[in-house]
């Protein structure tokens, strides 16, 4: 399953400009520009969070903002701006990050922590830092 969609203008949502969103269950591919064309790819194992905003201008519209926060360098906040299917394309885009993480057996180490369990040992065994 994939999804290409267009960025689209807020005059009416259509899709005027020269930017288009090809996303796969591995990979999210950003093309834009028109004399200069730009194409920007995001593995989606390395996608932690994902955020959908909609303005009040983009409901009108039927348009959403896919916000993709993550370990990639060239755009650690990857945004798929004034898209129709928002809120479907953010739903793929966290199903298959996490399957992709799961596939290429990375780990999220952001929720790894001292446990209560952890400080519990360290109380007791005064090598333990």
């Amino acid at each position: 399953m994939a999804y290409t969609e267009k960025k689209r203008s807020m005059f009416f949502g259509l899709p005027w400009t020269f930017t288009t969103y090809h996303i796969t269950e591995e990979v999210i591919t950003v093309n834009s520009g028109f004399l200069r064309r730009t194409e920007n790819d995001s593995y989606l194992y390395k996608i932690v969070d994902v955020r959908l905003e909609t303005s009040l201008l983009e409901r009108i519209f039927g348009l959403g903002t896919v916000h993709c926060f993550g370990g990639d360098v060239t755009d650690p906040d990857l945004r798929l701006m004034h898209i129709k299917n928002a809120k479907e394309v953010k739903d793929f885009i966290l199903h298959y990050s996490e399957d992709q993480r799961l596939k290429r057996r990375t780990l999220n180490t952001q929720n790894i922590g001292g446990g209560p369990e952890l400080e519990n040992m360290a109380d007791h065994d005064p090598c333990m830092y």
